[in-house]
């Protein structure tokens, strides 16, 4: 699937330059009434479900029709074409995500140092993006699209706040960006099929250089 997403809603950065690190949805629209939120969050996951065991690439709007005991024009109206559910999908996953970041436990939530936090920050997105690897490559196939949307917006504010809290003494912007860099799925990706590298050699890479800038490595 390679047509190209549309993009995510970005959030608002204050005078100081920082973002406010809130949810951030997929789009604008209101809110869903109780019964169509049970029915979006049914069909995603089924959905999600489908998309792990045979990959997106190969999931129908029958198949979650079918899976999820609904008619195909139900998901077609919840979705809008393939396109739509990809954004959904996707937004669903970060949602997710985020709340780790927010409210979860230490060291991936609050409670622990920064730099034990950042150290958790890059595993949790190594381990999640890897889980559901060909949504995240049909999402990101456009890098430059790529950071302009919310769910990257949101880690580039998250990894700013901890290299700060860190008192990273360095550009905290461009070394934010260089950080996620690092995490691109794509790259991943190639390192782990084509340069034969695991996601534990990746992600200690990782860790040794987010120490590099807060450091705690010589050099």
């Amino acid at each position: 699937m390679t047509e190209p997403l549309p993009p995510f809603s970005r959030p608002q950065d204050d005078r100081d330059g920082r973002t406010d690190l809130t949810l951030l949805p997929a789009d604008d629209t209101a809110p869903l009434r109780a019964d169509a939120a049970r029915n979006r969050i049914r069909l995603l996951s089924v959905a999600a479900r489908l998309a792990e065991e045979r990959g997106i690439a190969n999931v129908t709007m029958d198949d979650i029709a079918c899976g999820a005991g609904v008619g195909k024009g139900t998901v077609f109206r919840r979705f809008g074409d393939r396109t739509g559910l990809l954004v959904e999908l996707l937004s669903h996953q970060e949602e997710q995500l985020q709340a780790a970041f927010l409210s979860g436990p230490p060291p991936v939530g609050p409670g622990a140092s920064a730099t034990e936090r950042l150290h958790a920050f890059g595993a949790a997105v190594l381990r999640h993006e890897h889980a559901h690897r060909d949504l995240y490559l049909a999402a990101h196939a456009e890098p430059g699209r790529l950071r302009m949307t919310a769910p990257y917006q949101f880690r580039l504010a998250h990894v700013r706040m901890l290299l700060r809290e860190a008192r990273v003494e360095a550009d905290i912007e461009l070394v934010a960006h260089l950080l996620l860099g690092f995490l691109e799925t794509a790259f991943v990706d190639h390192l782990l099929v084509h340069r034969g590298m695991t996601l534990e050699r990746v992600a200690a890479g990782w860790c040794d250089l987010v120490d590099r800038f807060t450091g705690r490595c010589p050099g």
